[in-house]
């Protein structure tokens, strides 16, 4: 009879045998380290882990690569070592911060239809890296600068209006620059995505937000979707989950459009 014949390794089996041939070496010379360095012997070890001396001799001469991971990690846990196992990152993993590029993706591409340019973290502070603006729309047909702030998650919401409000500061001594004697109006807003928690955060606190947001929710959907007169004031809208479409955000408080508040509109 013909002896069976072993079938050819794949290249893929080929990396993989050698990337595991890597591993255990490396390894097998840190443990032979750290032995040496706790004055043992390869016996000394090995009997505190349930090997055999020449078991302890195969692995730190790179020849481990069939031991059980529970070897590894009982050899490190003898030693005082911190074992370490990790993969690299998935490449098909979205981004981190996938939900807020969605939102910065929807806002970019709103301006580009209505005629204005949108430039991504536009950082509007010199000396502070916070002061990046996530979408800063110039629309130069309008004569007016966007403060956009794409909300994935929303967090402190105190730090938050604050970092806001000096934003739409900045902007108005750009508003200056650019327009000269005529100044840009200057013009903020939030686009937060509708999950449930973003939803259930801006209800706990209705009044916060409404007096924060005092401009028309509706009319800042219409002035990003369509190019129409944005409101003085700065709003909140809502984006979907997926970041394909804005909706406006139905306020929880009455509010009284004679209560003073700080408008965002530029001077002049």
């Amino acid at each position: 009879m013909e002896a069976a014949r072993n079938p050819r390794r794949t290249d893929i089996e080929i990396d993989i045998g050698r990337a595991a041939a890597q591993v255990v070496d490396r390894l097998g010379r840190e443990i032979r380290a750290a032995r040496r360095r706790r004055r043992q012997t390869q016996a000394q070890l090995g009997a505190l882990v349930g090997l055999s001396q020449s078991e302890i001799s195969r692995i730190e001469l790179g020849q481990g690569a069939g031991a059980p991971i529970g070897v590894w990690l009982a050899i490190a846990a003898v030693l005082g070592l911190h074992p370490r196992f990790e993969l690299a990152r998935d490449p098909r993993e979205e981004p981190v911060d996938a939900g807020h590029l969605a939102v910065q993706e929807l806002l970019l591409g709103q301006a580009r239809a209505i005629g204005a340019t949108g430039q991504f973290e536009l950082p509007i502070g010199s000396s502070d890296p916070s002061l990046s603006v996530d979408v800063f729309v110039r629309d130069d047909r309008r004569r007016r600068l966007i403060v956009e702030e794409a909300w994935n998650s929303i967090g402190d919401i105190g730090a938050s209006a604050r970092s806001f409000q000096r934003k739409i500061a900045l902007a108005r001594d750009l508003a200056i620059a650019i327009g000269g004697d005529k100044p840009y109006m200057v013009h903020g807003v939030w686009v937060v995505r509708a999950t449930r928690r973003n939803r259930e955060l801006v209800a706990s606190y209705p009044e916060v937000f409404t007096r924060f947001f005092p401009g028309s929710s509706a009319l800042w959907v219409a002035a990003l979707e369509t190019g129409s007169p944005a409101p003085p004031q700065p709003g909140l809208v809502w984006t979907d989950i997926r970041a394909t479409r804005l909706f406006a955000w139905r306020r929880q408080v009455a509010y009284s459009t004679t209560t003073p508040v700080r408008s965002s509109s530029g001077s002049g």
